[in-house]
């Protein structure tokens, strides 16, 4: 394996040329721009200050972000704001619906901010939108990429029942850095979720990964082992990428090579694809993903 760039030598230095993004262009981008902002849709591909936004808008995905724009935990990775939460509204998931009708897209996305202030995480609220956009976009796949709602079986098993094409939720980073990285979750809450929508509903199911954050070697490979023996279909791994300077800083700065060899040992291990690269997301090429099981 390569030798990393540690993080002094980061600040000392721009960002390696394989972490840069190229910039947005072309038609298509800027038409679902327009799009986007016309119907007011939120997307956490804006508010996470995603690096591929150009490329992703541009083959016509998105992922659009329910239940609100303010999170009820606080991890020290992620760019999408803590504080005052406010009612879900309950118009939401229709407008979601009617609003991707409109867009023509193969493939969409859907996430959310976890609302642990909510009864059931909210659920029901998740349920609601599958089930409308499902009904008024015939033709488009969908992601459902969940949060844990804190373990809650009959939580998670209200979002499996509305049946989306790929059922989604990051464990974000490996068991030991847990506790540092997203203090508010558990990693057995993350693999009972994916276990749980696989194993009792047969979903397609997705994860991710952060590199860069001080992991090691053996606790990726014994994450993606974890991740084969509750039967995960697909992981992304991608570089981690401090949003600001109030977030954690990056430990080391991976070279392509060493993605490329994760993506070679996930998949010897059982996974069915792996997705990893320096700016992969777990949302990049979701849709291509999808087309590999069938």
């Amino acid at each position: 394996m390569s030798r990393p760039i540690n993080s002094f030598q980061s600040k000392k230095r721009r960002l390696p040329d394989w972490v840069k993004a190229p910039l947005a262009r072309g038609e298509n981008y800027f038409r679902l721009k327009a799009l986007v902002q016309k119907h007011s849709l939120n997307t956490v591909c804006e508010s996470a200050s995603c690096p591929n936004i150009g490329e992703c808008w541009s083959a016509g995905t998105l992922t659009v972000m329910i239940l609100g724009d303010t999170c009820s935990r606080a991890c020290r990775f992620c760019d999408v704001p803590t504080g005052k939460l406010k009612m879900p509204r309950q118009e939401e998931p229709e407008e979601v619906a009617d609003m991707l009708s409109k867009l023509d897209l193969g493939y969409t996305v859907i996430t959310s901010v976890d609302r642990d202030d909510l009864p059931d995480g909210g659920a029901s609220h998740w349920a609601d939108t599958l089930f409308q956009v499902k009904s008024k976009c015939l033709g488009m796949k969908v992601e459902a990429l969940i949060p844990d709602f804190r373990g809650d079986i009959k939580s998670i098993a209200k979002v499996c029942r509305a049946a989306p094409d790929v059922l989604a939720h990051n464990l974000e980073t490996v068991a030991s850095l847990q506790e540092k990285v997203r203090p508010q979750c558990r990693y057995q809450w993350s693999l009972d979720t994916l276990d749980f929508a696989r194993r009792e509903h047969g979903l397609v199911t997705k994860s991710s990964l952060m590199l860069g954050l001080g992991e090691k070697k053996h606790e990726v490979i014994e994450t993606m082992q974890d991740l084969v023996e509750i039967g995960c279909d697909f992981l992304a791994i991608g570089q981690y990428l401090r949003p600001t300077l109030r977030h954690l800083e990056v430990e080391e700065y991976l070279r392509p090579e060493v993605f490329a060899e994760y993506k070679e040992i996930g998949e010897s291990l059982g996974l069915g694809h792996v997705e990893a690269g320096p700016l992969v997301r777990s949302s990049y090429h979701a849709e291509k993903q999808v087309g590999m099981l069938k």
